[in-house]
């Protein structure tokens, strides 16, 4: 570097301290590297917000930089910092030598000095990337938080970052329950006439990373006549898709009181919005911690609810109409304005039929119709089409335009489109990804020959798959023993219709000792591309002859052909989807074989679980593969 560049960057640094100077209190020599310079954050200066940032920025930082910012609130306050921009040159995928921002979110004071850090302290996180890759916000377990800025000896023209601080009070984030002496994480949530009917719940911690190796139980009593409705408005514990049984952070949620209860849901990775109404009266959360980098946790509402609340009284509830001459389980239909309203609900039925207005005459004309679907516990909602006829225009090609059927998910803790069906095709079977199911029926035109609809619909828990014992301690579990059956069929939830979103299901096969599992599938269509990641917001199919297993090989696409072998005498086949998109799934049969009817089979197969796969669609997913990548690109 040349001499007056170098008199450059130092001049335009200290013009940058000069500032924080003039707003903070700085130190200097009381660092892991001696040469470091302290910057103290120990005000907002009377506003909501403050800010902070590298050197010179939004010019590149300067070589050899060493910064502490150190950020101090009251005794009672937390920390939070929020990137607006970041951009620090990424010399290593581990960050751990040249450019890098260390996070020291637990830093305790001793003496009366300033707090610092030292070199061995132990840092939380460490930060560098570009902008896509900047961090959420960061939040301190206590109320101080320090931040290390080191820059390398490479040049770079990384602009490094910007951000704002601010101190929040850690009491509003305290649990409403009554914390079980003698636990770190216990809490009891009881329904009694004096206290309120709703409250919150939170990770250990929240909104700062939970600890390592904890397990907290939420226990849930409510009154004899009510249930509980519980939502995790915000759970983020790891990044990606990997199925909950290679998870080591998982929350579990039990029907009744204990954990020999029925599972309704296991939560891991990242998930908002999502809502779990119990069967009965109590209901236990089960957090568990055990990986190596614990996320942020969660925080949730919840609620009693009476059985019989007002709300439960609907137009399903009422009697027909004179419009429902022809079927008394059809909607009321008000004469003057062809509009309908019904709420199905498991307490009620358990299955039944779901006619349009009139049918099987046609609808009238500028029929709206809304149905809702509720269920409880572990139950998902399933539709079976029986009939389905509505006007359609022929010079019209989108349902947007005339008569449709419109089905509506759960997604996010919002009302999401899942489908939009029209004409006289009959759809297949719809399964729900939670609780909660609505359609909305718009018969704009009609005519004498628009029949309507006709549907079965079900509250089901075991998600239509009709083999397999379906095991309690997992959601979606299923198991298949030689000692039951020799040989059988599979099959993904709800099929031959669509599978449900934000769904995983697990098969486990067991075999005698000196036997193996063999699959054979004659339809597989799990929507996605290879490699079937999270990237490409693909679905997918993994077969692991362990347990625990997350490098197994995923499966996705369109495949004519896919052979399995087991490599010892257990086979887990994990299916998970998300919440994007559809497919119909797959179906297989299965067969145990001992190792000497193997051989054959064994000759086309490799790796710990052998796969054949038909090439010309190995061909189809690489084009598929293609067409993703074009699309990433323009997102970027």
């Amino acid at each position: 570097m040349q001499p007056g560049n170098l008199h450059t960057m130092k001049t335009s640094t200290a013009l940058m301290l000069l500032v924080h100077l003039s707003l903070h209190t700085v130190d200097e020599g009381h660092a892991i590297n001696p040469s470091c310079t302290c910057v103290h954050f120990t005000s907002t200066h009377g506003k909501e917000r403050g800010t902070f940032s590298s050197p010179d920025y939004p010019r590149p930082y300067p070589q050899n930089a060493c910064l502490l910012y150190t950020f101090l609130a009251e005794a009672h306050q937390i920390v939070e910092l929020v990137f607006t921009d970041f951009d620090i040159y990424k010399e290593h995928m581990d960050c751990s030598n040249g450019n890098y921002l260390k996070v020291y979110s637990e830093v305790e004071i001793h003496g009366p000095g300033p707090p610092g850090i030292n070199e061995f302290s132990v840092w939380s996180r460490i930060l560098c990337g570009n902008r896509a890759e900047a961090p959420p916000p960061l939040y301190s377990h206590g109320p101080i938080m320090i931040l290390e800025f080191q820059s390398g000896e490479k040049p770079s023209n990384a602009s490094g970052f910007i951000g704002t601080y601010r101190f929040i009070d850690r009491r509003n984030f305290e649990t409403d329950g009554v914390k079980v002496s003698g636990t770190q994480c216990d809490y009891v949530f009881a329904s009694q006439a004096e206290r309120p009917s709703h409250g919150r719940l939170y990770s250990p911690r929240y909104p700062s990373s939970y600890p390592n190796s904890v397990r907290c139980n939420y226990h849930f009593n409510a009154r004899k006549n009510e249930r509980i409705k519980l939502v995790f408005e915000e759970l983020y514990l790891q990044k990606g898709d990997v199925s909950c049984l290679n998870r080591g952070d998982v929350i579990k949620v039990f029907d009744g009181r204990n954990s020999v209860a029925p599972v309704i849901s296991m939560l891991c990775n990242e998930i908002v919005g999502y809502e779990i109404l119990s069967t009965g009266p109590e209901l236990l959360v089960q957090f568990s911690s055990n990986s190596k980098t614990p996320g942020q946790g969660f925080k949730a509402s919840y609620q009693f609810l009476a059985k019989d609340a007002s709300s439960a009284e609907t137009e399903g509830n009422k009697k027909p109409s004179a419009m429902d001459g022809y079927s008394s389980v059809g909607p009321a239909v008000s004469a003057t304005t062809s509009s309908c309203h019904q709420v199905f609900r498991s307490d009620k039925s358990r299955s039944g039929k779901l006619i349009s207005p009139l049918y099987p005459s046609p609808y009238p004309q500028k029929t709206q119709c809304h149905y809702d679907f509720l269920a409880k516990g572990r139950e998902r909602v399933r539709l079976v089409f029986e009939d389905f006829n509505l006007q359609r225009a022929s010079s019209i090609s989108d349902c947007e335009s005339m008569d449709s059927f419109d089905v509506f998910l759960y997604v996010d803790g919002r009302l999401e489109k899942m489908a939009s069906y029209c004409g006289n095709d009959v759809p297949k079977p719809i399964m729900s990804n939670g609780p909660k199911l609505s359609i909305e029926f718009r018969g704009i035109y009609s005519s004498r020959y628009s029949r309507g609809f006709k549907i079965a619909y079900y509250f089901v828990e075991d998600y239509a798959i009709a083999t397999g014992k379906q095991l309690l301690e997992y959601p979606c579990a299923f198991v298949y023993n030689i000692t039951d059956r020799r040989k059988g069929v599979m099959t993904s939830p709800n099929y031959p219709g669509l599978y449900p979103r934000d769904t995983e299901c697990n098969y486990f096969f067991h075999a005698r000792k000196n036997e193996r599992v063999h699959l054979k599938f004659s339809h597989f269509d799990v929507e996605g591309v290879v490699p079937c990641e999270a990237v490409s917001a693909s679905d997918y199919v993994q077969f692991s002859s362990q347990m625990i297993d997350i490098d197994s090989q995923r499966y996705c696409g369109q495949l004519r052909e896919l052979d399995v072998v087991s490599k010892s005498n257990f086979l887990r086949v994990t299916f998970r989807s998300n919440d994007r998109l559809d497919g119909t799934g797959f179906k297989a049969e299965y067969i145990f074989l001992k190792d000497s009817e193997m051989r054959s089979v064994k000759s086309e197969t490799n790796g710990s679980v052998g796969l054949h796969i038909k090439k010309d669609h190995l061909w189809r997913n690489f084009f598929r593969l293609l067409l993703a990548l074009s699309i990433v690109t323009i997102v970027l």
